[in-house]
């Protein structure tokens, strides 16, 4: 449903119409249609950048296939100084965000990410539950490389997949699972995705009305704000833009009010997703990802 109202909104002029379909969408969808708008354009690929990579596909235990790139460190002979699992945004697929973390196998950082169900080549329809499986099944294939495990790996979530990112984590270090993460790294992520939800109806008076009842769609499970702490003792960085647009700097605020230690804050002054285009922001991440250095487990 989200996929082919985009598409509609593309062609609508009058405002009024627009307005109806997205209401219709979203009283017919639930929340669904606040988070996921995914694509199936291929808008670069990794080679167009320099870089090597290798198709990865992965099914899921319901069913689903999903599609990911592998970006090998370029090392020059050296071990990799580890691992990023990067988890993208909520709209287009993996091919738009890349630019995100191509400067990260230069630097000598190994790069996985996935598409989640419904963007890109991955097939199935884009909700929450999938979603957080397909990042769990990502991941399980991440750690369980013979040239990964032995280094640092750190999680990097952009906006939704941030969301995404604090419940595999939070989940992975309570179970006490292995090999351990090193770091996580949120970028633009909203504190939860039922007050995110009811920040986005309430903007628009035709969702206006249903924001208390379809923000409670959600399961309360999901709320970062409430699961960041369960994360520590693994460090957290969270990246938040004083001019992000789309998810305000108040939830870059609250998630780090709620982890726990150790803990960073880089407040940040670009667009929504546009942090890794200033080289500060870039040596920021890359001395957290440094202080997990600590030579082979």
């Amino acid at each position: 449903m989200a996929r082919r109202t985009a598409r509609l909104l593309l062609s609508l002029r009058k405002p009024l119409l627009t307005a109806l379909i997205v209401a219709l969408a979203v009283v017919q969808g639930g929340c669904s249609s606040v988070f996921f708008y995914p694509d199936d354009i291929t808008y670069v690929t990794p080679d167009r950048l320099n870089l090597d990579y290798e198709d990865v596909y992965l099914d899921t235990a319901d069913g689903e296939r999903l599609h990911g790139w592998w970006l090998p460190a370029q090392a020059d002979g050296d071990e990799p100084r580890g691992t990023v699992y990067f988890l993208h945004g909520n709209a287009q697929n993996i091919s738009s965000h890349i630019l995100n973390v191509a400067w990260l196998p230069e630097q000598g950082y190994n790069v996985f990410t996935i598409d989640y169900r419904g963007f890109g080549r991955s097939t199935g329809d884009a909700d929450i539950e999938g979603a957080l499986h397909d990042v769990e099944t990502g991941f399980r294939w991440l750690v369980n490389r013979d040239d990964v495990g032995e280094r640092p790996i750190h999680i990097l979530g952009q906006s939704l997949g941030g969301a995404l990112g604090i419940a595999l984590a939070s989940e992975w270090v309570q179970r006490e699972e292995r090999p351990a993460l090193d770091g996580v790294i949120l970028d633009g992520t909203f504190s939860g995705f039922r007050g995110i939800a009811r920040e986005k109806l309430d903007a628009f008076w035709l969702t206006w009305p249903f924001q208390v009842p379809l923000s409670w769609t959600i399961p309360s499970e999901y709320e970062g704000v409430e699961r960041i702490d369960d994360i520590a003792p693994v460090p957290v960085m969270v990246i938040h833009s004083v001019r992000d647009g789309i998810i305000p700097f108040h939830h870059g605020v609250a998630l780090y009010e709620a982890a726990g230690e150790p803990k960073r804050f880089l407040q940040t002054d670009t667009g929504h997703g546009s942090t890794f285009v200033i080289p500060a922001y870039r040596e920021a991440v890359l001395e957290f990802l440094g202080e997990g250095e600590s030579g082979v487990r």
